[in-house]
Order: C-alpha cells, then sequence, then structure tokens
C-alpha cells in the first residue's frame, strides 16, 4: 500500500507540522463569498505540509483483477463547479491533473452529468500529453440531451443512448477508448443484459476496455457479471458513511470486482474543513443532506474527533487518516478524492505512505464503532436512485 523510499523525507516534514499544533487548531477559520459561513479551512503550516511531503510515485492497485491503477486516484467533478457554486479557473484545474499526474496518479474519474459534459472536456484537455499513461473512467445513465446537455427527468440507459453518449465522451475527452465506463445508475426501464450487452458492442469495437456500476442494487451486480466481469462498482463509501461494509463489499470479493469510493472524505467533513457551525451556500447540495443539518452537526463532529486524534499519533492529517483507512480495508479499494485546490491533491496522495498496523486498525475501528452519524446521507430524490435493480429480461 505504500511508497517505502518516501517515508523519510514524509516523516521529518509531518513532524514539523505537527510541532505547529495546526491539526489541533484544525486551522483559520474562512468566510465563503458564495454565503458559506464559518467553514474551516487549511492554515499555512498544512499547506507546507502538503507541498513538501510528496511521495515521487504511488503504489499500484488492480481493479477486478486487470486494471492497474494508482492507489489514489483524482475525481474531477467539481472542476467545472464547486459545491459552493463558483467556478474554478480552468487553467488551474489543467495544473492540477497534470501535477498529479507528475506525483504518480493515473486513476482519474468523471461523468458526462458533471457539468454536464464540461468536466470531460477539462479532463481531456489536461491528459492530452499523457494520455496513454493513465486510465480515465467516467460515466453514462442521466437523461440527458446530447445536443443541448439539458438534463432531462429520470434515467437513460437505453442500449442505442448508450453508443450514442459513448461517441461523445470519446470527442470531449479526446481519446479513442474509455478505459473504465460506468453506469451512473442502475435504469429501472432497462434489463442491465441490454445495458451490458451495448457495452460489450463497444467493447469489442475498442471504444471501451472495461465496465463497471455505480450504486446499484446487489442482484444487479450478479446478473451484469454473468453477461460481462464487472470490473469495479463505485459507490459513496468513507467513514463518515461506509453502508457498502455489509453488503456491496462482500460480493466484490466474492466476485473478484474492484471498489471505487467515491466522496471518499465525506465532501470534506472528514478533513476537518466543517464545524458545527458551518452553514453552506445556497445550491450546495451538503445544505440539502440531514448529516449536515444544525442539529445533527454536532454529534457528528466526534468523528472528526477521532480523526483529529489519530492524526496526532500518525503524523498526518485528518483527511490523510481517512483516506489510509480505506486503503487498509482491501487491496482492491481505489478511493477517488476530488478537489480544486493543489493543495489539497497534494495531501490527499500522501494518504498513500501512511500505514496501520494490524493492533493500530483495531483499535481505530474499535473507537469507531462507538461513534453514531446522525442524518442521511443525500437528500431522499438522491437516494431513490440508489441500490435500485434492473428489471428482469423477458
Amino acid at each position: 500500500m505504500n511508497n517505502s523510499n518516501s517515508k523519510s523525507s514524509q516523516g521529518i516534514d509531518r513532524r514539523r507540522f505537527f510541532r505547529t499544533g495546526a491539526l489541533v487548531a484544525g486551522g483559520s477559520i474562512l468566510a465563503s463569498a458564495t454565503g458559506t459561513n464559518n467553514v474551516i479551512g487549511q492554515n499555512n503550516s498544512v499547506k507546507e505540509l502538503n507541498q513538501n511531503t510528496q511521495p515521487s510515485g504511488l503504489s499500484r492497485r488492480k481493479l477486478g483483477g486487470q486494471l492497474e491503477v494508482s492507489s489514489i486516484g483524482l475525481g474531477v467533478q467539481n472542476m467545472s463547479r464547486t459545491y459552493q457554486t463558483t467556478i474554478p479557473s480552468r487553467s488551474e484545474m489543467h495544473k492540477i491533473i497534470h501535477t498529479a499526474f507528475d506525483n504518480g496518479v493515473t486513476f482519474f474519474d468523471s461523468a458526462e452529468a458533471y457539468g454536464p459534459f464540461e468536466v470531460e472536456r477539462i479532463l481531456g484537455e489536461g491528459i492530452a500529453s499523457f494520455r496513454d499513461k493513465v486510465v480515465v473512467a467516467t460515466k453514462f445513465g442521466w437523461n440527458i440531451d446530447q445536443e443541448t446537455g439539458q438534463r432531462l427527468p429520470g434515467l437513460n440507459s437505453k442500449p442505442a443512448h448508450i453508443k450514442i453518449v459513448v461517441e461523445g465522451m470519446l470527442k470531449r475527452l479526446r481519446t479513442d477508448r474509455i478505459d473504465l465506463l460506468y453506469q451512473h445508475r442502475v435504469d429501472p426501464e432497462v434489463p442491465i443484459e441490454d445495458v451490458v450487452g451495448a457495452i460489450k458492442d463497444l467493447i469489442k469495437e475498442g471504444k471501451v476496455l472495461h465496465y463497471g456500476l455505480s450504486e446499484p442494487g446487489l442482484q444487479t451486480v450478479r446478473r451484469a457479471h454473468k453477461e460481462h466481469p464487472v470490473t469495479a462498482i463505485q459507490n459513496e463509501h468513507s467513514l463518515l458513511y461506509h453502508g457498502s461494509d455489509n453488503d456491496i463489499l462482500p460480493l466484490c470479493e466474492e466476485l473478484g470486482i474492484g471498489f471505487v469510493p467515491w466522496s471518499p472524505l465525506g465532501v470534506g467533513f472528514l478533513t476537518g474543513a466543517i464545524d458545527a457551525q458551518t452553514r453552506f451556500a445556497q445550491g450546495d447540495i451538503r445544505g440539502m443532506e440531514s448529516r449536515f443539518s444544525p442539529e445533527n452537526l454536532p454529534n457528528n463532529m466526534s468523528l472528526v474527533s477521532l480523526l483529529q486524534k489519530w492524526g496526532i499519533k500518525k503524523q498526518a492529517t485528518p483527511g490523510q487518516i481517512s483516506l489510509a483507512w480505506l486503503l487498509a480495508q482491501k487491496p482492491w479499494i481505489v478511493p477517488i478524492p476530488g478537489t480544486t485546490q493543489m493543495a489539497h491533491m497534494k495531501e490527499n496522495i500522501g494518504a498513500d505512505a501512511i500505514e496501520f498496523t494490524t493492533e493500530e486498525l483495531q483499535q481505530f475501528n474499535k473507537e469507531l464503532e462507538s461513534i453514531h452519524i446522525a442524518g442521511e446521507r443525500l437528500p431522499e430524490f438522491v437516494l431513490q436512485f440508489s441500490k435500485v435493480e434492473a428489471p428482469p429480461k423477458i
């Protein structure tokens, strides 16, 4: 899991960071111009840590026993629009993508729905000079007009539509193939056998190399895997929400499927960027998640306290502890933290160098068991698209 060549320099810089007391202080308080109040950010000491503790390369893992990727990927979802609704600098997003690659990241995650379309364009531009050295993942499945980008009601995984979507993806990503194509959500009106049939056609044409599912129902996974091996499942999974522990993860282990946690830092919560007084900007989906409501936040801060405690012990940031915990679960788990800030990207990939001994992991999990998160992970209108089973093939 770890890059042994980087441990010495990382340890020195983390000790310097530890002496600043920044982990205890939690950083400086920032006020967002878009209306987010009292969001905890990183102070200069954290930035110094991020800039000086980077591994020369990341360890590698395999999804589905075949697709080799860096142990930590980069989610580019917010590179066209942040949670706070601001528009990031396009050139800076390209720099982050380039720097991630220079530091060993070979796994980049996007979707047609992000933008829509615009994030795929940003990623395609960013990786153009090293496309053949990285793994590109993207997702289809929401009902989006392919000419205008207008979001239409519901989902659309009709085979003919999938093939049209992929043609647009290839153009936006500036590539001739998609390394990993996910069904973003299971379409309750299209048998999964028909979906996989369309993907198999695309695989035969060389336009898709591997495929996966996001937030699927268990039986749908089994049916899909029977038609053609599923390479990866992508679900929300983190210390804040790890609902896949008792269903999807055992199924992945049984079938030899990789697991890619989205939102592995709990939309910023696990980094210490949110405190009990945080309120969110209009348009920020976190403001609609009851786990971040004024009533539930004070209770849920106990998880951040646990991460800060272990951060001091391991001389790491809370976010790094969160990602290292995910990496320690299984060798086929590959988190894809997203960010629009260079320092945060560097901090995230630094988690690859953090090790938990067996005893430490047992102790951490024991302490984790006593923490109960209040509130739902997503609004109900979004949750209804998770764990859906595809209709039977007639």
